[in-house]
């Protein structure tokens, strides 16, 4: 049974720092991504980073380069979420599929990922 389990989260002021994490078990492939995605409120879900677990490829959003960092410690990803603005305000997600996807379109297309975590709440206050 596949499962991502996320955790973190919260209300943050404007210029405050979060870390959500994503504890993964189960998955049925070995050569992984690791996403991370979100959604808005009233919007849809897009796109914020990903990485291979080997190749080391990783991407962002524009939106949030140079602010936000995925990492990876054994089985447990992290976006590690700096300088966060009234517009990061979303449910993050994190995602996973095998990193074959990345060679296609890239790794941000969310209709490539099979494999979702519960949803966790960030909002930030001006």
């Amino acid at each position: 049974q596949v499962q991502l389990v996320e955790s973190g989260g919260g209300l943050v002021q404007a210029g405050d720092s979060v870390r959500l994490s994503c504890t993964v078990s189960g998955l049925p492939f070995s050569n992984v991504v690791m996403a991370w995605f979100r959604q808005p409120p009233g919007k849809e879900r897009e796109f914020v980073a990903a990485s291979t677990w080997r190749g080391g490829t990783t991407d962002y959003a524009d939106s949030v380069k140079g602010r936000f960092t995925t990492s990876r410690q054994e089985n447990t990803v992290y976006l590690q979420m700096n300088s966060l603005k009234p517009e990061d305000t979303a449910v993050y997600y994190c995602a996973a599929a095998p990193s074959v996807i990345c060679s296609g379109y890239g790794c941000y297309r969310r209709v490539d990922y099979d494999y979702w975590g519960q949803g966790t709440q960030v909002t930030v206050s001006s």
